[in-house]
């Protein structure tokens, strides 16, 4: 079959573009910037890329066309597909009809932590001999790439955005797992949803496609999700939690969660020392511990897999120590996860100066939605720099206020990046947080601060 892909440089949609020509099928596809890494990464597995969505490019017609979710009416090819009447279908739809089945699917969802958890539970299944298929929403660092096929066991990133311009469903509802992790549910993607109670239907209508004999992984200090589940649950549950009580219980023997302790139903599992921090961590490594443990795996070796996790690439990724200074790269779009990320890495450096670099880019953080929540989310940096960019239509300055002084404005990548370099010292923690490009300034920054090194 001749599978044509809208959209195919996009993480999801590229993935699935590798899945489906692993499965036997010839893929090609059209984006409206084809750009590395995903660019290359398709091309080296033969699939061509056209760019830009000409309607000759699906002449002649392909056999199917998976529409990527960020593709709306009257867009050329769209238009084309439609009144040519070529069968078209969307990426979620094809990897849960067509790929899932017949596999034991565990799915991560929740509004922060995705792709790291389902990145730990990949390597726990890896790491134990049950080599797993997965498709995530970044680059684990164990495995260098954010797709792979795999017979049995499958681990899908599983995301509440919707499915496609004629499918206005959650993505995750088309996977049927047999085991699901709910990390944590706020509300976020204010250009699809309404409030938080659509999300929470949406989580309701994922929980309905669980079988009796599945399992669920609930974070239970989260009260939304509770709300979700007292609508009806028919599945096995088990809860996570730092606190006593719960199915399973993660303990943080070191206030910066680099040592960690588990135990299920009261009876302890094992230690774990890694390189990672933060209570985030620590509860996305004990639920997919629980998700690994529910798929067979012997819960000891489960710890020993997670110490040797390296990492999500873009997720508080350390990719310079030039000069000592250390710089990270983390893809931030909650006030939520941004609290967290920073609490963690002030418990891991005690003392040392935090200094941090904000794009807010999501459509939810442009929007406004949380600005009263990020200036306090900030709170364990020393100095931050937010830039400030087109779109943005709520006073910056003034969600920096609760900083007190220690927040400034910039509209333009070289004033920031000038400035920090003025502020930089060797000791500091530099992060760089977004969910976009950010004008390449972790790279620029890093190349800047070497080249200063060597003078």
């Amino acid at each position: 079959m001749h599978i044509h892909i809208l959209g195919a440089c996009g993480t999801f949609m590229g993935g699935v573009a590798l899945l489906a020509k692993r499965a036997g099928h010839r893929v090609s596809g059209s984006d409206q910037h084809t750009y590395p890494p995903m660019s290359t990464q398709l091309a080296s597995e033969g699939i061509e890329l056209f760019e830009g969505y000409a309607p000759e490019h699906l002449d002649p017609a392909p056999d199917l066309v998976m529409i990527g979710n960020a593709l709306s009416r009257g867009n050329p090819a769209i238009e084309y597909v439609l009144n040519s009447g070529i069968e078209y279908t969307s990426g979620p739809r094809w990897l849960g009809e067509n790929y899932l089945r017949g596999k034991s699917v565990i799915a991560v969802a929740g509004t922060h932590g995705k792709t790291t958890t389902a990145s730990m539970a990949a390597w726990i299944l890896e790491a134990t001999g049950r080599e797993p298929g997965f498709l995530i929403g970044g680059v684990p660092e164990n495995f260098g790439h954010s797709a792979r096929d795999g017979e049995q066991f499958f681990v899908v990133e599983a995301d509440e955005y919707d499915t496609a311009f004629f499918d206005k469903r959650a993505k995750f509802v088309h996977y049927r797992p047999d085991i699901v992790i709910l990390n944590n549910l706020e509300f976020d993607h204010a250009d699809i949803y309404e409030d938080l109670k659509a999300i929470q239907t949406q989580f309701h209508h994922l929980v309905r496609t669980i079988p009796g004999n599945g399992t669920i992984i609930s974070n239970g200090q989260d009260s939304k999700l509770e709300t979700v589940l007292d609508r009806g649950c028919w599945s096995t549950l088990q809860r996570f939690s730092l606190e006593e009580g719960s199915d399973w219980q993660v303990e943080m023997l070191k206030p910066d969660g680099s040592e960690l302790a588990f135990h299920f139903l009261g009876t302890p599992q094992g230690k774990l020392t890694w390189s990672h921090c933060g209570r985030h961590n620590a509860m996305n490594a004990c639920a997919a511990l629980a998700a690994a443990v529910a798929a067979g795996v012997e819960p000891r070796a489960g710890i020993r897999a997670l110490e040797t996790f390296k990492g999500v690439k873009r997720r508080m990724e350390l990719i310079s120590t030039a000069d000592d200074v250390h710089v990270y790269d983390d893809f931030a779009h909650h006030p939520t996860a941004i609290r967290l990320t920073l609490e963690g890495l002030r418990r891991k450096v005690g003392n040392a100066r935090v200094l941090v670099a904000l794009e807010p880019r999501s459509n939810t953080m442009r929007a406004g939605v949380h600005v009263d929540e990020l200036g306090p989310a900030l709170m364990p940096a020393d100095r931050v720099w937010l830039m400030a960019g087109e779109g943005i239509d709520w006073d910056p300055q003034e969600t920096l206020a609760p900083l007190e002084g220690r927040g400034r404005v910039v509209t333009r990548s070289e004033d920031l990046l000038s400035q920090m370099l003025d502020a930089v010292k060797p000791g500091d923690h530099v992060i760089f947080m977004s969910n976009g490009g950010f004008d390449a300034a972790p790279a620029r920054f890093t190349r800047s601060v070497k080249e200063r090194s060597h003078d």
